[in-house]
C-alpha cells in the first residue's frame, strides 16, 4: 500500500503557470504545495512588464472567465492601458496593459499566501519520484522527499538554464537566479524526449537619463478599461496613468549591430547557443540580419512602475556584449545619454516536446504528472498562465476521479493553444496569434465569459459573486439588443445623428441596423437618444453581436460541420497498424500521439486526407463488427 501523500498537489515553479495551477488547486480543495527557489519572486515579470496584446488578451479574458487570477492582478496594478487594433474588426482588437512590475509580483505572492490550504516553500526540485507508472512526489536539492497525489511542473526557463551575454556564459534560469539541474535527467528517465529553446530579454534603462522630448507619446486610455469582470469600472476610471514612448532604430543602430555581429553568441560561430529562438520576437541582431533592407524598427519605452527608475526597452532583445548594447542604445533618438541599469541577455533552457502530452496537459503513459508553460515550448506570460490553470484544474480533477476538462478549438484560444501543442508540437517558442484560431470571430474578448463561465461554475471554479456579475452582464446585453432590434429611427433622432456624424441619416431603419454603419457607435446612439451610458463590457457585447451577426452564424455553421470529425471518437487501444490504407508516417504519428478523435488526427502534420478517409472507413467497419 502506497504511503500517504504529504500533499494532494505539488506545483513546481512559481511563475505565471505555477501561480494559476496552485490557485486552482486550492480553490478545488486540494492541499497544495508550491516549490520555488525564491518565493518572493512568484509571478515576477523577467521580460516585458506588460499583460495582453493581440490574442494574448483573449487568453487573459478566458483565464478570468474560468476563475483565474491574472486578469484581476493586472487590473489591480496597471499604470498604463489601451486598446490595440481599434481600426480593425472586434475579433482582433485587444487590451494591453503595463504593470507596476514590483506591485504585480507582490499582488500574486499575496494571492498565494492568502489561499486556503496552500503552502509555499523555498526549494529547488531536482528529481521526480515514481512508483510503477505513477508519479508520487519530488526530491529537492536539500535531499527532502515530498510526496504528492499529483505533480504539475511549471519550470519556465530554469531547466538546465544558461544565460548568455556576449562571450559570458553563466548557469541561470534568469538574471540573479540559478538554474534547475537534475530534473531534466529525471524527465528523460521517464522516457520523455527533451529539446532546447532560447529566448531573450531587453535592456533596462535609468529613467532619468532618457530625453523624452521629441519622442512619440502613447498615452494611457481615458476609458475605464479592464480585463476582469470582477473589477468595477469605478475602480479603474480615475487611476493616474503613465505614458509609453516610441523611438526608432536608424543607420547608426544597424552599424553598431552589424560591425559587431561576430561578438554575438548567436553569430560568433562558437556554437554556444544551440536552442532555437522565437520567430515572432527576434533579437535586434536577428532583425538586421533577417531583414537587411530595413534599418528602421520601432522601439517602445515602457515604464516599469510609478516609483520604479527602470524603463524597459521593448524591441531591443539582445545578447550582445555590454559595450555593444551601449552603442546600440545610444544610437536611438532620445537615448543618446542613456544609462543601462540591466543589460539584455539570452537564456537557453530545456523543454519537453509537447506531443508527448495529452489534451489535459498530462504526460502520456504516466499518471499524476502535468506540465504547463515554457516547459511545453511556449513563450509569454499569458500562454503560461492559461496552461497553468488547465493543468492544475485537470490534476485536481484526476485526484477526484473526474474526467479531464478539455477545451476545443471552437471554445477558446486556450483550446487552440493546447491543441496546437499536442497535435503539432513546436520546435521554436510558441506564441499565440489571432491567425492561429480558425474560429476567431467566435472567440472574441467580449464573449469569453459567455463561452467559459457556465463551464467554470459547473466545476466549482467561480464564486457566486462572479456568477451574479456574469448573469447581470448577459441580461443587460440581451435587453439592449432586444430594444435596438425592436425600436426604429424617428425623424428627430435621425436629425441628431445626422448632425453628430455630419452625414445624412434617414429615418425608418431599426436602431440595430444603424450600428452596421462604422460612424455610429452604441455610445453615440444612446447619447443622441438622451440615455445613460452602458458599462463598457455591455457595449462590447452588444456591438459585436449586432455588427457581426451574419458572420458569426456562418462560423457557427463551419463549427457544426467540423464537429462531425470531432465527434468521431478514436479508441485509445486502436491498433493503427491494422488500418488498411494508412501511410507508414501516419501509423507512427497516430500510435505515438493517440488523438482522441478524428478531428484532432486531421490536424497532425503529415497526415493526408487519404489517411483520414482510411481511418473513417476502418471505424465504420469496426462498428459493424460489434
Amino acid at each position: 500500500m502506497a504511503a500517504r501523500a504529504d500533499y494532494d498537489l505539488i506545483v513546481v515553479g512559481g511563475g505565471h503557470a505555477g501561480v494559476e495551477a496552485a490557485l486552482v488547486g486550492s480553490r478545488l480543495g486540494c492541499r497544495t504545495l508550491v516549490l520555488t527557489s525564491r518565493p518572493s519572486k512568484v509571478g515576477v515579470m523577467p521580460c516585458n512588464p506588460s499583460i495582453g496584446g493581440p490574442a494574448k488578451s483573449h487568453l487573459v479574458r478566458e483565464i478570468d472567465a474560468l476563475g483565474g487570477e491574472m486578469a484581476r492582478a493586472i487590473d489591480d496594478t496597471f499604470i498604463h492601458i489601451r486598446r490595440l487594433n481599434t481600426g480593425k474588426g472586434q475579433a482582433v482588437q485587444a487590451l494591453r496593459a503595463q504593470a507596476d512590475r514590483p506591485l504585480y509580483n507582490e499582488r500574486l505572492y499575496r494571492a498565494l499566501l492568502e489561499a486556503p490550504g496552500l503552502e509555499v516553500r523555498a526549494e529547488t526540485v531536482v528529481a521526480l519520484l515514481w512508483e510503477g507508472k505513477r508519479i508520487v512526489g519530488v526530491r529537492t536539492h536539500s535531499g527532502l522527499e515530498l510526496r504528492g497525489g499529483a505533480v504539475v511542473l511549471c519550470t519556465g526557463t530554469f531547466l538546465a538554464g544558461v544565460l548568455h551575454l556576449g562571450p559570458l556564459t553563466l548557469p541561470g534560469g534568469r538574471a540573479g537566479e540559478g538554474p534547475a539541474f537534475g530534473l531534466s535527467d529525471s524527465l528523460r528517465a521517464l522516457g520523455l524526449e527533451l529539446g532546447r529553446l532560447k529566448t531573450g530579454t531587453c535592456p533596462r534603462l535609468h529613467r532619468e537619463t532618457v530625453d523624452f522630448k521629441g519622442l512619440d507619446v502613447l498615452p494611457s486610455s481615458s476609458e475605464p478599461l479592464k480585463f476582469s469582470d470582477l473589477t468595477s469600472e469605478d475602480r479603474v476610471r480615475h487611476r493616474p496613468g503613465v505614458s509609453c514612448y516610441i523611438t526608432r532604430t536608424n543607420e547608426a543602430t544597424r552599424r553598431a549591430v552589424m560591425e559587431n555581429l561576430d561578438r554575438s553568441p548567436l553569430y560568433d560561430g562558437s556554437g554556444s547557443i544551440t536552442g532555437t529562438g522565437p520567430r515572432y520576437c527576434p533579437s535586434l541582431e536577428d532583425k538586421f540580419v533577417r531583414f537587411p533592407e530595413r534599418q528602421v524598427h520601432l522601439v517602445f519605452l515602457e515604464p516599469e512602475g510609478m516609483e520604479a527608475k527602470e524603463i524597459y526597452l521593448q524591441g531591443v532583445s539582445t545578447s550582445m556584449p555590454l559595450d555593444v548594447q551601449y552603442a546600440m542604445v545610444r544610437s536611438l533618438p532620445g537615448l543618446e545619454r542613456a544609462e543601462i541599469i540591466r543589460p539584455g541577455y539570452a537564456v537557453e533552457y530545456d523543454y519537453v516536446l509537447p506531443t508527448q502530452l495529452d489534451f489535459s496537459l498530462g504526460v502520456r503513459h504516466w499518471e499524476g504528472l502535468y506540465l504547463a508553460g515554457q516547459i511545453n515550448g511556449t513563450s509569454g506570460y499569458e500562454e503560461a498562465a492559461a496552461q497553468g490553470l488547465i493543468a492544475g484544474l485537470n490534476a485536481a480533477r484526476w485526484l477526484d476521479g473526474k474526467e479531464p476538462f478539455v477545451l476545443g478549438r471552437e471554445q477558446g484560444y486556450t483550446g487552440v493553444l493546447i491543441d496546437d501543442l499536442v497535435c503539432k508540437g513546436t520546435s521554436e517558442p510558441y506564441r499565440m496569434h489571432t491567425s492561429r484560431a480558425e474560429y476567431r470571430l467566435l472567440l472574441r474578448e467580449d464573449n469569453a465569459d459567455d463561452r467559459l463561465t457556465p463551464l467554470a461554475r459547473e466545476m466549482g471554479l467561480i464564486s457566486e459573486e462572479r456568477w451574479a456579475i456574469y448573469e447581470g452582464l448577459r441580461e443587460e446585453s440581451q435587453r439592449e439588443i432586444k430594444r435596438l432590434t425592436s425600436c426604429h429611427l424617428t425623424g428627430e433622432l435621425a436629425q441628431k445623428l445626422s448632425e453628430a456624424i455630419e452625414e445624412r441619416v434617414a429615418p425608418g431603419p431599426s436602431l440595430a441596423e444603424l450600428l452596421h454603419r462604422p460612424q455610429i457607435s452604441l455610445a453615440l446612439l444612446r447619447r443622441c437618444e438622451g440615455l445613460e451610458p452602458l458599462p463598457c463590457r455591455v457595449v462590447e457585447k452588444v456591438e459585436a453581436t449586432i455588427r457581426y451577426g451574419g458572420y458569426i452564424e456562418r462560423q457557427e455553421r463551419e463549427v457544426r460541420r467540423a464537429a462531425k470529425l470531432e465527434n468521431v471518437r478514436l479508441p485509445q487501444d486502436l491498433e493503427y497498424r491494422e488500418v488498411v490504407g494508412l501511410a507508414g508516417e501516419a501509423v507512427e504519428k497516430l500510435s505515438r500521439l493517440r488523438p482522441h478523435n478524428v478531428g484532432q488526427a486531421s490536424r497532425i502534420p503529415g497526415l493526408s486526407p487519404a489517411d483520414i478517409n482510411a481511418l473513417l472507413i476502418h471505424l465504420r467497419k469496426r462498428s459493424l463488427q460489434f
